[in-house]
């Protein structure tokens, strides 16, 4: 980088403002969510100047990156700019904006990237959105030096959790082994048609599941219509009456189901009129309803797989502690890169004083060429380009090994301090020695 580069960069602080689904209901966040090609243009209006800003929008959170010396006036435009999307009084939308600042919103962005801040913790997806986001905000230039690096290095840490941690591999809740045993039994959920029955909490949370596995087709079934399509709106899947679920069982590879319903919603008899014109194929019913909502006489059909609720339950608790022990390590992962970034950008803090020391020294060689200039005037143009390189070669050297130490000093935990001692000792840019 170069030193004017850097010198500029000085003082920069990274800051987030958004809305996740930690606070912000799916009520407040689809309000919130931006179309790919517009967050750039949201990004290039909360820049300007001086500032630099990214705009990271997924079905989980709506948030802005800023890197910027003025604080409270990027903080004031953030806020102003989010109720403005959503139609919102800027009091309803603080209660669920959180604000963070330097290595909070660092370590923050380094944990979404790694999945570890999803609602499906370890979920993938969220790794291309980052990278997508920091592109747009480039393509818009709307990002800079600041939020270059960090975005770049968030992408790292996400590509770090996904290749020396399993977190991926163990899941963490019902919903999670619901689809993760799906998965494994079928061999992959791309191309699957996926029937969810039920449309409460449960079910949500399957959908997000199957949506983050890729599945093929997915129905929602259910016996309030409107409740199915609300849920189908939101995770692209089709809606389907309850009663009218035996088209459905004709192209199913796979039916989850999680009503609230007091007793059994398919039976053994529904699934054998289907399967007379399922030519065969096999059928996997999971159940994580209770009561149970899918016959145990299913069990005993030819190509029929039921599993239920304690089925799942076992796989959760037997991958618990595995599950417990990589996420520590995704999370022990995010804050090491977080830490680099920290120490890169209080390095930063000393860039200002190492340009005014190196300045004043090299005020002080070109004087002293000027004072001898009636000697140096005997030489020949290229006796006196020699002098000219040998004296800059002599101030660079001198001046290497303490403008390292300096910086490596700056990048400490007391970097702050030092750099403020550097300044006193050798002034700034502002203050030229």
């Amino acid at each position: 980088m170069r030193k004017v580069e850097a010198a500029s960069l000085a003082g920069k602080r990274v800051l987030m403002v958004g809305a996740s689904h930690s606070a912000a209901p799916v009520s407040v966040r689809e309000r919130l969510h931006l179309a790919l090609q517009l967050a750039p243009e949201i990004g290039s209006r909360l820049a300007g100047e001086n500032a630099e800003a990214v705009v990271l929008s997924t079905c989980n959170r709506t948030e802005i990156y800023l890197a910027t010396a003025d604080v409270d006036g990027a903080t004031a435009l953030a806020f102003d700019e989010l109720p403005r999307l959503m139609g919102l009084g800027a009091r309803e939308l603080r209660s669920v904006l959180s604000v963070l600042a330097d290595g909070d919103a660092v370590a923050h962005l380094f944990a979404v990237a790694g999945g570890l801040d999803s609602t499906v913790v370890g979920e993938t997806q969220i790794l291309g959105q980052v990278r997508e986001a920091h592109r747009g905000a480039r393509e818009a230039r709307a990002s800079g030096p600041v939020l270059d690096r960090l975005f770049r290095q968030a992408v790292q840490t996400g590509r770090r959790i996904r290749s020396e941690t399993m977190l991926l591999d163990w899941p963490a809740s019902v919903p999670s082994a619901t689809t993760r045993l799906a998965e494994s039994l079928l061999g992959s959920l791309e191309g699957v048609t996926a029937l969810v029955i039920g449309a409460g909490e449960m079910s949500e949370l399957v959908l997000l599941n199957l949506v983050h596995q890729r599945c093929g087709r997915i129905f929602i079934a259910n016996r309030t219509l409107s409740k199915a399509g609300e849920l189908a709106e939101r995770f692209g899947a089709e809606p389907v009456p309850l009663e009218r679920v035996d088209g459905v069982l004709l192209e199913a590879d796979v039916v989850i189901s999680c009503t609230a319903s007091p007793g059994i919603v398919l039976c053994a008899a529904d699934i054998l009129r289907a399967g007379a014109k399922r030519k065969g194929r096999p059928l996997l019913l999971l159940d994580i309803a209770v009561p149970r909502d899918l016959d145990p006489e299913i069990a005993g059909l030819r190509g029929c797989y039921l599993y239920n609720i304690d089925d799942l339950a076992k796989v959760v608790d037997a991958r618990r502690e595995d599950r417990s022990r990589e996420v520590a390590r995704a999370q022990a992962i995010a804050r090491e890169q977080s830490d680099k970034f920290g120490d890169w950008q209080r390095s930063l803090d000393v860039v200002p004083a190492i340009a005014a020391l190196r300045k004043s020294a090299d005020e002080i060689r070109v004087g002293e060429l000027r004072r001898l200039e009636r000697k140096l005037g005997r030489l020949s143009p290229r006796e006196r380009q020699l002098v000219e390189a040998l004296t800059a070669q002599i101030m660079n050297k001198f001046l290497h090994e303490p403008t390292m130490r300096m910086k490596r000093a700056a990048a400490g935990p007391a970097g702050p301090a030092y750099a403020g001692a550097v300044q006193h000792l050798f002034g700034s840019a502002e203050d030229p020695l």
